[in-house]
This record gives C-alpha cells, sequence and structure tokens, in this order.
C-alpha cells in the first residue's frame, strides 16, 4: 500500500482527521477578504467588455514585423483617438479594438492599417459589433447565468434538502464573485469565451459540492437515533473522506486548463483561449476550495439550529461526560481497595 494511499485510508477511516468544520470561522475570514478585495476591484477598475458586449470595431492585422505603436499610430492617423485598444496577438498579429464607428470612420482606419503595414485592404480581418447587439448579447449571457443558479437550487432542493441548496448556491456565488473579481484585476476582456468558463466553473464546482453533500447524507441519515455523533463531527467526518478524490479530481483538471492558459495563451497568443482558460484555471481553483471549505460548513451551521441537532449534541455531550466518568472511576475504586490490602501484615509479637 503506497503512502497516499494509506494517508487515504486514514482519512476515510477517521484514523486521521482535519478539523475543517471546527475552523469554519478561519474560513470564512479568508473567504471574506477574497470575496471584499474582488467586490472592490470591481467598482473600482471594473470589467473590461468586450466588443462583443459593449459594440465596436476590431481590426486583426498579420504581419511579422508589426508593432503596437505603429498600429496606434495608423489609428490616429485616421482621426480615431478614443477607446482604442492596441494588442499584440502572438509573433505575428496585431489587434485593434476601438468604439462603435460610422462606416466611413471604420473604411479609414482599414486603410490607415493596410498603408502603415504595406499589406492589402482584404488581408484585414475586420469584426463590426453594433451597440444594440451587444446589448442583446450581455442580457441573453446573464439570462443564462440566472436560469442556471435557479435550475440548480430546484433540482438540489429535491434531491438532497432546501439547506443543501442554499449552501451550494452561497458557495458557487462566492466562487463566481472572486472569480470575476480577478478576472477584473488581471484586465483580460470579457467575451462570450468568458462567460463560457464562467458557466463551466459553476457547474464543476457544484459537481465538487454535489459529491461533498452526498456523502454528509449518507453519514448523517441515522445520526439522530444512533447518537454516537453530532451534525458536524460528521460532516466533517464526510469531508475528510472525500478529501483526497477532490484533490485528485481537481488536480487533473487544473493541468490541461493550465496548459491552455500558459502554452496556448501565452506562447501561442491565441486571445480566445486565453479568455477561456483563465477563468477556468481561477474558477476550478477557487471551486474546489468552496467544496471543502465553505459549503459544508455553511450547511453545518444552518443544520446545527434544528431543534433536533441540538438536542442531539447534548446527548453526544453528556455520553461522553458519562464515558468519561466510567473509565476514570475504577482507577479510583482500585486505588482505594488496593492500598490497605497490599500493605504487608503485620506480625503478632510474642509474649
Amino acid at each position: 500500500m503506497t503512502t497516499a494511499t494509506s494517508f487515504g485510508a486514514r482519512l476515510y477511516t477517521g484514523e486521521k482527521s482535519f478539523n475543517f468544520i471546527g475552523n469554519r470561522k478561519r474560513w470564512y475570514a479568508i473567504s471574506l477578504v477574497l470575496v471584499a478585495l474582488s467586490i472592490g476591484t470591481l467598482l473600482t477598475q471594473g470589467l473590461k467588455l468586450g466588443i462583443e458586449f459593449q459594440g465596436g470595431s476590431s481590426y486583426t492585422v498579420t504581419k511579422a514585423t508589426a508593432t503596437i505603436e505603429q498600429a496606434r499610430t495608423a489609428v490616429e492617423s485616421a482621426g480615431v483617438t478614443s477607446e482604442v485598444i492596441v494588442q499584440a496577438v502572438g509573433t505575428d498579429k496585431i489587434r485593434v479594438q476601438t468604439g462603435s464607428l460610422t462606416v466611413a470612420q471604420s473604411n479609414a482606419v482599414q486603410d490607415a492599417l493596410a498603408t502603415k503595414f504595406g499589406v492589402k485592404v482584404e488581408s484585414i480581418d475586420t469584426q463590426i459589433v453594433g451597440p444594440s447587439w451587444g446589448k442583446e448579447i450581455t442580457r441573453k449571457a446573464l439570462y443564462g447565468l440566472f436560469a442556471f443558479l435557479i435550475a440548480v437550487m430546484l433540482y438540489l432542493a429535491m434531491a438532497f434538502e432546501p439547506k443543501m441548496a442554499i449552501s451550494a448556491i452561497v458557495a458557487v456565488v462566492h466562487d463566481v464573485v472572486i472569480t470575476v473579481g480577478i478576472y477584473a484585476l488581471v484586465g483580460f476582456d470579457v467575451t462570450p469565451a468568458t462567460v463560457i468558463g464562467f458557466l463551466t466553473i459553476l457547474g464543476y464546482s457544484l459537481y465538487d459540492t454535489v459529491v461533498v453533500f452526498d456523502k454528509i447524507r449518507e453519514n448523517t441519515r441515522t445520526i439522530t437515533s444512533t447518537g454516537k455523533s453530532t451534525f458536524s463531527q460528521a460532516t466533517n467526518l464526510a469531508v475528510n473522506q472525500t478529501l483526497v478524490r477532490s484533490f485528485n479530481t481537481s488536480l487533473i483538471a487544473l493541468l490541461p486548463v493550465g496548459s491552455i492558459l500558459f502554452v496556448g495563451a501565452g506562447l501561442l497568443g491565441a486571445g480566445t483561449l486565453k479568455d477561456l482558460s483563465l477563468a477556468l484555471f481561477i474558477g476550478l481553483a477557487i471551486g474546489t476550495y468552496s467544496s471543502i471549505f465553505i459549503a459544508p460548513q455553511i450547511l453545518s451551521g444552518l443544520r446545527e439550529r434544528e431543534p433536533a441537532m441540538i438536542a442531539l449534541a447534548k446527548r453526544v455531550s453528556s455520553r461522553g461526560s458519562a464515558s468519561a466518568a466510567v473509565a476514570t472511576q475504577p482507577v479510583l475504586e482500585n486505588h482505594e481497595t488496593r492500598g490497605p490490602r497490599n500493605q504487608p501484615k503485620r506480625k503478632a509479637k510474642k509474649k
């Protein structure tokens, strides 16, 4: 048996245990700081919406010797100076993004870029999105997000229990806020690929949380009748039992996403891969954290307030006190009874 297998077996049997539930205030504090920083970043910097959401024009020029300074100078010469973003894509492409332009302005930008870089106008990849189209895409993305959350809450409420659904949704909102905050801090464009990434991490986070909740339900099915442990103790055991599985699945999921992020986006310069992979990488890591350190703790806090669980905690506590008293009683009795018996008998004096 390998060391990892032995460690996982000890966690499953309870021989080795980490106090995830008892230290809930510590995890809440960490999450509160991350959420506060994310909200602060969103309020101060905001999200950098791509042209698919806010409308605008995008021009991509393919030439190995093209530079950002040359592209910016060409756009300024066409009379466009506001809302201009110039980025290098890979090693041989330059992408210019502007706000909404008229047809004449768009043609002027294309002509200026073609002249500056010595390429044909037809070779410039041009994409124009109107403001109304961007608003429509934004509205549909929000509809999809809210519909997803409502469907998940209904499923969890029916498959498990309402308090598990509440805990899972709180954990999902926690994941989304932190992921969006980091996305705003990095300054990547929010594109449809980003929305796809957000929906994907929501599904993964809920998948990992449902696995933990299923084990919690198994451990607490007969907890009130047996009275061997409190709900928090049984929940903590469930988290430890699924810990190795959560770590392994998360690591396997993060490796290919990390490859896409650092190789596909960093080395190859694929913009769409960059938008998608960053959202996935951050979301997968935060989703794993919330399924271990946030969702079970919230569920335990909600369930421990129930009258049945309060009574159960008192029974477990009193049983523990009684067991401790019984364990110490024979020691006292033996000490009292053996003392006089073990003393050597005195010999009778001869007259």
